[in-house]
């Protein structure tokens, strides 16, 4: 018998999509330090190494509810199909552009943007697809986690194939590695079956059922809650994920050549370890202390966490460092995460989920181009572990303030 963090193995849907999926982000962190290392090794700005982060990632805000309300409007697994080959066209499309010699930091920039907003209409209609593909709701959490990991467990695999591409110098390589991932997810949906999408229900205009699932949103407190938090951690904390190669070159003086780029994969390794660590972990511990405790204590340690990785002297212990931000941080993104899941009534949940990655994918970029802009001038070290001590600053503010209702809205689940 599976252990409960492994269960949702054992559904073939949920293993098949799974699977899947790994292969595919094991593609896009090959691109993503691919990316970061080219565009930091181009300018030396870690403006634009938050620039590349947030082109990739800003199109989950802004398209995330479109992509809710389609997901609830359309059948999810097709319409996942059509996204996915979207963003195989345009990883393609960078892998044709290095090949021939024209890519430079801003059309970096543009295409990653192209390929953000395919997999941002995709992206909620996975999320909504995720308690279809499990036997049992208790195992919600573990498939959230899992999901997590495997995202996580690409970032182990990904940099490493990414530091042998660009070892060998060849940026065409890996983005032509990440074109060819997506044919795996395509070929997993084509055999999954799941449940025929709901019967279509309330307004049929997308901008009044993206209205109707904010109001779903608002009336539920632990949507609310984990929908605000979200927002502040991507805010403060997130954006430590963008300046990794700027905080491997610059910071810790590797430089732009091959000991940059083996150094953006060590930490971004690191990172990935500790967060697939953290979702073989976390299901045993909620079932244990409760959901609503494990994730409260996440988003506490988290700060603690980001202020030991800015100080951290050497690689080394930078990796160690960002092994426990992965950890803590993960406990944080798949609780809140889990709460909207189980909390979003059945027939908006695409909608409600769309929501949070409008929190998640909007904010990011901000506070990743923000906190760029400021490493630049005061240095990357001091601008994460600044960020770190405000947040530790809100979340007190929130408990003491709100007497802890925010918190305890995310243990009613």
């Amino acid at each position: 018998m599976l252990p409960a963090s492994l269960r949702p193995l054992g559904s073939r849907n949920f293993a098949l999509l799974w699977s899947a999926a790994f292969v595919s982000n094991v593609g896009t962190w090959v691109q993503s330090v691919a990316l970061g290392v080219f565009v930091t090794a181009r300018t030396h700005q870690p403006v634009w190494t938050g620039l590349v982060a947030a082109a990739a990632f800003l199109p989950n805000g802004l398209l995330a509810p479109l992509g809710g309300a389609l997901a609830d409007r359309l059948d999810r697994r097709r319409w996942l199909m059509v996204t996915t080959a979207g963003e195989m066209a345009m990883a393609a499309l960078l892998a044709v552009m290095a090949a021939t010699g024209t890519i430079t930091p801003p059309l970096a920039v543009v295409v990653a943007f192209l390929g953000g907003c395919a997999g941002a209409v995709g992206f909620p209609a996975y999320q909504a697809m995720l308690p279809d593909l499990v036997e049992h709701r208790e195992d919600l959490l573990a498939a959230v986690s899992l999901s997590s990991a495997q995202f996580n467990l690409g970032r182990v695999v990904g940099p490493a194939l990414a530091g042998v591409a660009l070892g060998l110098g060849s940026y065409t390589a890996a983005f032509a590695l990440n074109a060819v991932s997506f044919a795996a997810v395509l070929v997993a949906l084509a055999l999954v079956v799941i449940p025929p999408p709901a019967p279509l229900q309330g307004p049929p205009r997308l901008l009044r059922r993206i209205a109707e699932g904010a109001r779903a949103a608002a009336r539920e407190p632990g949507c609310r809650s984990a929908i605000a938090l979200i927002g502040v951690v991507a805010l403060l904390a997130s954006p430590f994920i963008a300046l990794v190669p700027a905080m491997a070159i610059d910071a810790l003086g590797l430089g732009g050549g091959h000991r940059g780029s083996v150094g953006t994969a060590v930490l971004v390794t690191a990172q990935g370890l500790g967060a697939v660590l953290a979702a073989l972990v976390l299901p045993g511990l909620a079932r244990r202390y409760g959901r609503g405790r494990q994730v409260v204590t996440a988003l506490l340690v988290l700060p603690a966490v980001l202020v030991l990785y800015a100080l951290a002297p050497t690689l080394w212990w930078s990796a160690v460092a960002l092994f426990l931000v992965g950890f803590t941080y993960l406990g944080v993104l798949s609780g809140l995460n889990t709460v909207v899941q189980l909390r979003a009534p059945e027939a908006v949940r695409g909608r409600v989920l769309g929501l949070f990655m409008l929190s998640l994918g909007t904010i990011y970029p901000i506070g990743a181009v923000v906190q760029g802009a400021i490493g630049g001038q005061v240095g990357v070290r001091a601008v994460t572990a600044s960020a770190a001590v405000l947040l530790a600053v809100v979340l007190i503010g929130v408990a003491v303030v709100g007497r802890g209702r925010a918190f305890t809205a995310l243990g009613t689940v």
